[in-house]
Parts: structure tokens; C-alpha cells; sequence
């Protein structure tokens, strides 16, 4: 299982640890798309982010982060489902790259740029209601913007380190949980220390250690001192929502009319899903098939 996601649990349960490495799931993100390199840093590590925030929930539906502002980057997005099933995408201007292309100078250089977090139902979920969060985007990087949503907005303290690269994107999380239970007193001072030492540990990593340094060796640098407990790896794809039967009901909406009209001009119909890139084509053959099975 090449793409997982791990997670462990500092011996007194006080600190939360999840580390994800995607190689497959990241190169499936940008097979139809051409990312300038600044530009697909920025998206693998929101894809990082968002499998590591998708497991800290317990929640039977999809989580999608969302970066809209008025720079080169429009709107960069991630969905991650409850089985760690992942999507992405970027909408691009027609502008010139900025000099030093940071997070801020590519999504926010006007100031008023947007980060939002949606936690999204399944459909058959009775009394379905759609949790949206909107945030203005603050800090240098995905990292520190997520740092502040989840302590403003979530008052959960939490660490998150992040890198990409085009064949690589990987995470690092460390959440501070709830005191429960015991003489709170002391759990607390010992939750305290925990999650102190955890981020004195975990604040020596590098973005080109992460690039280049497998990931359980990278673990067993930062903690081999503490007592973890873990659990069983979860296995991470990509899945866009997508398919050619989608998208030949779509021109059977348009109407043989229509359709038809196209092949005027065009020996094929060649589409391509607005979220993943991925191309259908139909030809006219093909169209005539699709009309002739609609009775």
C-alpha cells in the first residue's frame, strides 16, 4: 500500500500524530493538467492537508477545502470522502506568475482572498445539512493558514508540517486532545508536556527532509523516544466523481438537435471533466449509438 496515511497516539493520549506520504494519488491528481511547479506545490500540499484533517473526523461524508481569492490562483480545491478517497483541482488566471510566488502572492495579493471548509453529508443523510466555514486566508503558508482555522474555529491546537513536489506530496499533523478523565489536575499538566515536547520534536523538519526522506524513518527520527500508540495504516486514492456515463447523459440533455449541430463542425466531441481534467471523447458513431438507445 504505497499511498497511506498513519496515525499514532503520544503514550498518555494527550497528542494526536497522523503522517501521510502520496505518490500515486498525487501523480493521478495532475495526469490532465499542466500546473506551473509553484503552482502544484501549493495544491499537493493542500491534498496532504486535506487527508489529514479528513482523519481526525468522525464524519461519514466529504471534506472539501477550499482557496478563493483574486490572484493567479482563482480557486484551488480539495474533496477527501470519509473513505480517504481524494480529488483535486485549480482554476487559474490568465496573469502573469508573481516574482516570488508565496501562497499570499499567488491566491491573495489584494488582501481578500477566502479560506473555507465545508463538511458535506452524504445525500441520504436525514435532516442533511451542509457545515460551511469561511475564513479570510491568513499566513505564509497552507500550513499556518490551517493552523489558524482549526484554533479559531475549531479551538483545537494544532501543528502541520507540508511539502510537494511533482512526484511527491506529505504530511505531518500533531492535534491536542481533550484531557479526559483521572485527576484532571495533573493529566492536565502532563497533556501540557506532552504537547510541548511534541512540537519541540517535530519542529526540526524540513521541507527537503520530507521530499526526500521516507516516511517511517522520518517518524522514527522525530519521536523513537516516546512511547506511540498506533494504528492500522489507511490507504489513500484518487476518485473524481466523473465517468463517460456522465457525461453522455450530459449530451443527451443537449438533444440529437443539437449534438448533431457539433458534427457540423467537428469530426469528434471532445470534453473534459471541469474539476479533474480527464478527456471523453464521442464520435459520431458513438452519438448516434447514444440517441438510439433512448427510447
Amino acid at each position: 500500500m504505497s499511498d497511506t496515511l498513519k496515525k499514532f497516539l503520544f503514550e498518555d493520549r494527550s497528542v494526536r500524530i497522523e503522517s501521510v506520504q502520496l505518490t500515486q494519488t498525487w501523480i493521478a491528481a495532475q495526469a490532465h493538467h499542466t500546473y506551473p511547479p509553484c503552482v502544484a506545490a501549493q495544491l499537493g500540499e493542500l491534498v496532504a492537508a486535506a487527508t489529514l484533517l479528513s482523519a481526525t473526523l468522525k464524519f461519514d461524508g466529504s471534506l472539501l477545502l477550499q482557496l478563493q481569492g483574486d490572484g493567479a490562483i482563482a480557486l484551488m480545491v480539495v474533496e477527501c470522502r470519509a473513505d480517504l478517497s481524494v480529488r483535486a483541482t485549480i482554476k487559474m488566471r490568465e496573469r502573469a506568475l508573481p516574482t516570488i510566488p508565496t501562497l499570499q502572492s499567488l491566491v491573495n495579493p489584494g488582501g481578500t482572498a477566502k479560506f473555507i471548509v465545508v463538511l458535506d453529508p452524504p445525500k441520504h443523510t436525514p435532516g442533511r445539512q451542509v457545515y460551511q466555514g469561511i475564513v479570510p486566508l491568513e499566513g505564509d503558508t497552507i500550513a499556518e493558514a490551517l493552523e489558524q482555522y482549526m484554533l479559531r474555529s475549531e479551538q483545537l491546537e494544532t501543528r502541520i508540517w507540508l511539502a510537494a513536489d511533482s512526484q511527491y506530496c506529505t504530511g505531518l499533523l500533531l492535534q491536542r486532545l481533550p484531557v479526559q478523565g483521572g485527576n484532571q489536575q495533573v493529566a492536565l499538566s502532563t497533556a501540557q508536556e506532552s504537547w510541548e515536547r511534541a512540537q519541540h520534536l517535530a519542529q526540526t523538519l524540513t521541507q527537503a527532509e520530507m521530499l526526500s526522506v521516507d516516511r517511517d524513518t522520518i517518524l522514527h527520527r522525530l519521536f523513537w523516544e516516546e512511547v506511540l500508540h498506533s494504528f492500522e495504516p489507511r490507504g489513500i486514492t484518487w476518485r473524481c466523481s466523473c465517468s463517460h456515463q456522465r457525461v453522455a447523459d450530459m449530451l443527451r440533455m443537449l438533444g440529437k438537435a443539437e449534438v448533431q449541430d457539433m458534427f457540423e463542425e467537428r469530426d469528434t466531441i471532445d470534453i473534459a471533466c471541469e474539476f479533474c481534467g480527464q478527456p471523453y471523447t464521442f464520435d459520431s458513431a458513438q452519438a448516434t449509438t447514444l440517441f438510439s438507445a433512448v427510447h
